[in-house]
């Protein structure tokens, strides 16, 4: 037995309301119903990781990641923390179906380590940088209702909007154009989340272009399984197109890059776990493709630990980590420092330096 011998896990909901339902082109939340893991270590630090399933996106539940998590327990403790890649591993193999688990499992454990290390998350990531700078997210809303989310974001000083489209095409319209009205001087993404067919989301674009809105990024116009229409998307415009659903694993990834389907992929530490999701960064960088990072519907803790992976690879092109600024409480102190949309982690001495309230 090691100073990183895994003591003890415990598994249990966490719960947080949002201030509004937050509808994308596939589904709608009103709470995130995620799952709070807590490892402790014979020393006697202790890792949180949190697993966050949004039935639209991944269809996992809270209730199937309680189940998932909990078996892991038995499976778990008694092990050398140390050892992550090798639990990583071990965790995917049983699990590989609830990909928020071993992403929660893999947070709690490195958060764990790197306080016993003590040395930040970035550190261990590579330290290329120590902040990050988010964007911030309207769902699929009235175009009322977008203008006055667009005002509220350029007052939090936000220089980056991203719109929820996939819808009907004109709602979808006009409600990009209440909010570049709203916010005349910030860059606006568009996300579809799979809602369009390759020619609406060109009329999409064309539409705006007629209106003199340009986005900076479209993200997944078309069905996850859709690459050749992916691809026909990206090739009859000029606005950066990213994959989202569609870049669930390294293998995804890989034939996304080898048929030359999108300009951009966003990683998200829930599709895919922690280790894999570096394997993802490593290929991405080789091919010379631009990365973006974004999320599920998480609190202050998963948020922390996506910032402290992109902020510590370095070379994220786009950050998408606004989720705890949807929520109604922050059920954790400490972690990142924000101003505006970035996220300070220079402070940081140990792990994610987060501890729930």
């Amino acid at each position: 037995m090691t100073r990183t011998t895994i003591r003890s896990m415990t598994v249990e909901p966490l719960n947080v309301p949002l201030h509004e339902p937050f509808a994308i082109a596939t589904g709608s939340v009103t709470q995130a119903r995620n799952v709070l893991i807590t490892l402790t270590l014979q020393d006697g630090s202790i890792g949180y990781g949190e697993c966050a399933p949004f039935p639209p996106s991944t269809g996992e539940s809270q209730e199937t990641a309680l189940a998932a998590a909990r078996n892991c327990i038995d499976l778990l403790v008694g092990q050398d923390a140390a050892h992550w890649r090798r639990l990583s591993k071990l965790v995917h193999s049983l699990y590989f179906a609830q990909k928020t688990v071993c992403a929660g499992i893999e947070m709690a454990l490195l958060d764990a380590l790197t306080r016993c290390y003590g040395m930040p998350l970035y550190a261990f990531f590579g330290g290329a940088s120590t902040r990050v700078e988010t964007d911030m997210s309207i769902p699929l809303v009235t175009p009322e209702r977008g203008y006055q989310l667009a005002e509220k974001t350029v007052k939090l000083g936000i220089s980056t909007i991203k719109v929820k489209v996939g819808g009907d095409l004109r709602e979808d319209v006009n409600r990009v154009e209440a909010v570049r009205s709203g916010a005349p001087h910030v860059g606006v993404i568009l996300d579809a989340n799979q809602g369009y067919t390759p020619n609406e989301a060109l009329l999409c674009l064309e539409a705006l272009e007629d209106r003199d809105i340009r986005p900076i990024l479209l993200e997944q116009p078309v069905h996850k399984d859709d690459l050749a229409g992916l691809r026909y998307v990206m090739q009859h415009t000029s606005v950066p197109i990213a994959a989202d659903e569609s870049a669930g694993s390294l293998a995804e990834v890989s034939n996304i890059i080898a048929t030359g389907s999108a300009n951009v992929i966003n990683i998200k530490l829930m599709k895919t776990g922690i280790v894999e999701a570096m394997d993802i960064v490593a290929l991405c960088r080789a091919a010379h493709m631009q990365l973006m990072i974004g999320a599920m519907i998480e609190t202050r803790l998963a948020i922390s630990m996506a910032a402290h992976f992109a902020a510590g690879l370095g070379n994220f092109r786009f950050i998408d980590l606004d989720t705890p600024m949807l929520l109604t409480d922050d059920p954790f102190n400490g972690g990142y420092e924000q101003q505006r949309g970035i996220y300070d982690l220079s402070q940081i001495e140990k792990g994610l330096d987060i501890t729930p309230r």
